[in-house]
């Protein structure tokens, strides 16, 4: 095996980046990366991405995936995003998972708390979103954009405010952000898609469950990260109640 000292990385390692290990084999891992934290180095996060501190643990697997398979990373999250992310640490195990992703076989879904709560307490939003440059990269819903498509069902109200679950047919980029927001309900503590004026310390959304056909076996598998205690504790201060499944000191695997 290559000693990384030895090796000038393309990824500088940071073991002080956190991240909760799910799930590992010899093919994949399964991580929860919490908010806060970007998923890869870029403009002002050159050592302190997710990618940064997986290097500090299989810098020497994710190195040999190379530039050409992103070091390894198949998805990515929005930095205040929490939740789930598969990275694979063999070549085979992204070029199969990376079909399986540009095929619509990966299954995503996600919690949400947004205000004002949406019309309709379950539906379908399909809305084309166009990337737009500036400042910040953003989407906006377009006729001339790519096909989006989500679907969500609410699991809490109070008040205003709603707990929904959001499925994703499509990874576009601020997907269930735009989408909220074109259904008049926004994610709480988002101020691109949301009021100017955060209501929340971070973007209520939080990865929640992920599924797909392991790569080597081709057998399916399911994981769920629990609602991290930020959006807990803004949950319960709004009287919202979180399902069980969600919150569970263990991630589940299996199925």
């Amino acid at each position: 095996m290559t000693d990384l000292a030895q090796v000038k990385l393309a990824v500088r390692p940071n073991p002080g980046v956190p991240f909760h290990i799910v799930h590992q084999d010899g093919e994949i891992l399964v991580i929860d990366k919490p908010a806060g934290v970007v998923t890869q180095p870029g403009k002002g996060h050159s050592s302190d991405s997710l990618l940064n501190g997986l290097f500090s643990r299989f810098g020497n697997l994710l190195h040999n995936m190379g530039e050409k398979r992103d070091y390894g990373l198949l998805h990515r999250l929005d930095k205040q995003t929490s939740g789930l992310l598969v990275v694979a640490i063999r070549p085979r195990a992204y070029d199969e998972l990376r079909a399986d992703f540009e095929n619509r076989m990966v299954e995503k879904e996600y919690l949400a708390i947004v205000s004002p709560r949406p019309a309709k307490p379950n539906g379908i939003v399909q809305a084309r979103l166009r990337e737009i440059t500036g400042d910040y990269k953003k989407v906006v819903v377009s006729p001339s954009g790519q096909d989006a498509l989500s679907v969500y069902r609410t699991l809490s109200t109070s008040g205003d405010s709603a707990l929904l679950a959001v499925i994703i047919k499509t990874g576009r980029l601020h997907q269930i952000r735009a989408h909220a927001k074109f259904i008049g309900a926004p994610i709480l503590g988002d101020t691109v898609y949301g009021p100017a004026k955060s209501a929340a310390p971070r973007i209520c959304l939080h990865a929640a469950t992920l599924g797909f056909r392991h790569p080597a076996t081709r057998q399916w598998q399911h994981f769920t990260a629990p609602l991290p205690a930020d959006m807990l504790a803004i949950a319960g201060r709004l009287g919202l109640t979180v399902p069980a499944q969600w919150c569970r000191d263990q991630a589940l695997t299996g199925r």
